[in-house]
């Protein structure tokens, strides 16, 4: 995401979403100036496209090398499936650095926090447990969680479980951030307890009546997460766990607990913080919740969004549900033009013609975009080590041209040449 989550860093912890462009967009996605919709001339264009020759293994390492160009400290991508010339199976690029202390390699298989790319995983388990009906996609959030989503015009009675996998309930996503290093090292072990988040948004009225806009909110997966919990008598990880990981051999996905580490090998992630020039570690983070606290490889990304979308882990009812996709916001339209979101996944156009599968993910100090076909016969992610909460204007050429390198890789794999927007 979306992403999921783009967002315009105000607020740097916001980010989660994957969908967002500035710290924020990604885990909550940042909502970036309107302005900037048109103003840049990266901004995809779908009319008129010139053929280009296909891209080749070189492409991929000089798109990796253009997104370090843009201010990432390192970049991982692989790119699993499809036409494998002229090597076979997995081709994974790295550029920059891993630990700008001592200059080491950026690891190809390295750990990364993959923030709201976690919402797809809790969405996947909630419509599994629609298939074995544990639950009903139209249940109210009333039902599960009785008296937490009211006041101030907030209503559980009318929102559904459907509403919030497609950020359509219309909560409005109060997430602290950090604007500072100082507020960074003063409040990363101490992080908010779900219940705490929903109680921040109740003071809040809605964006929007239920069903009536859409509007990226992290606080509607947490409540996804605690509705996994009641039905199932286990935690939403847990069930994440024994349901997805297990079964597709994700041994390389996790949730992290307490623990505020990311296992090794990793690249360190870094923050452009407003308030300071310099580059801040900011690796270490204890806020592990269902709108983006799993860490993980861009390998397991990969096969995870391969097995999801080539049906072999949803019943095709339960898939076709997923896909059934509304429109983005103004704000999420910039980052992602012309972009729909589903069921914790979002639709977004390719340049060289049709459309690819995604989520994406923002936290503090990782940004993390992907594409995957809609058969899930390729699949690219790239994880990048830096994330921003200066401008969105700072922000966007990263997320941009981290778009551009997953997208030329995933039309050369599945053999379209690759249009010049």
């Amino acid at each position: 995401m979306p992403a999921h989550p783009p967002r315009s860093r105000t607020t740097t912890r916001r980010p989660r979403a994957a969908l967002a462009v500035t710290a924020t967009l990604a885990a909550a996605a940042v909502a970036l100036p309107p302005a900037l919709a048109s103003a840049s001339p990266d901004e995809p264009r779908h009319s008129g496209p010139q053929r280009l020759a296909p891209a080749t293994e070189s492409d991929f390492q000089r798109d990796a090398d253009a997104v370090r160009a843009t201010g990432a400290v390192g970049v991982q991508a692989r790119v699993t499936g499809g036409r494998t010339t002229p090597a076979s199976g997995p081709r994974t690029v790295t550029s920059g650095t891993a630990d700008i202390r001592t200059g080491r390699a950026v690891p190809a298989d390295g750990y990364f926090r993959i923030a709201s790319n976690t919402k797809t995983f809790v969405a996947t388990v909630v419509l599994q447990l629609s298939a074995e009906g544990k639950l009903a996609l139209d249940d109210t959030v009333e039902r599960w969680l009785p008296g937490l989503v009211r006041g101030n015009g907030n209503d559980g009675r009318r929102i559904t479980l459907r509403h919030l996998l497609q950020h359509t309930s219309g909560i409005h996503d109060d997430y602290p951030g950090f604007d500072s290093a100082a507020q960074y090292y003063a409040k990363r072990f101490d992080p908010y307890t779900p219940r705490q988040l929903v109680e921040r948004a109740m003071r809040h009225r809605p964006d929007f009546r239920p069903g009536k806009g859409w509007a990226y909110s992290n606080v509607g997966y947490m409540l996804l997460g605690m509705v996994i919990e009641k039905a199932t008598g286990r935690t939403w990880h847990a069930e994440v766990r024994e349901r997805l990981l297990k079964p597709l051999g994700l041994r390389h996905t996790y949730h992290p607990g307490g623990s505020p580490s990311v296992r090794t090998p990793h690249a360190r992630g870094y923050q452009r913080f407003a308030t300071a020039p310099e580059l801040v570690d900011v690796t270490l983070l204890k806020d592990a919740n269902a709108a983006g606290g799993l860490i993980g490889t861009t390998a397991d990304l990969n096969r995870f969004f391969r097995a999801l979308l080539g049906g072999k882990v949803l019943k095709p009812a339960q898939l076709k549900e997923m896909k059934r996709t509304v429109p983005l916001n103004k704000e999420f339209q910039v980052p992602y033009p012309g972009a729909r979101y589903g069921l914790g996944l979002m639709k977004n156009k390719l340049p060289c013609g049709g459309w690819y599968w995604s989520h994406g993910g923002d936290e503090i100090g990782y940004m993390s975009r992907n594409a995957v076909t809609d058969d899930g016969r390729v699949a690219v992610t790239a994880s990048m080590s830096t994330e921003w909460s200066t401008s969105a204007a700072d922000t966007l050429p990263q997320h941009r041209a981290a778009i551009r390198m997953v997208t030329r890789e995933l039309c050369a794999r599945r053999d379209l040449p690759y249009r010049q927007h």
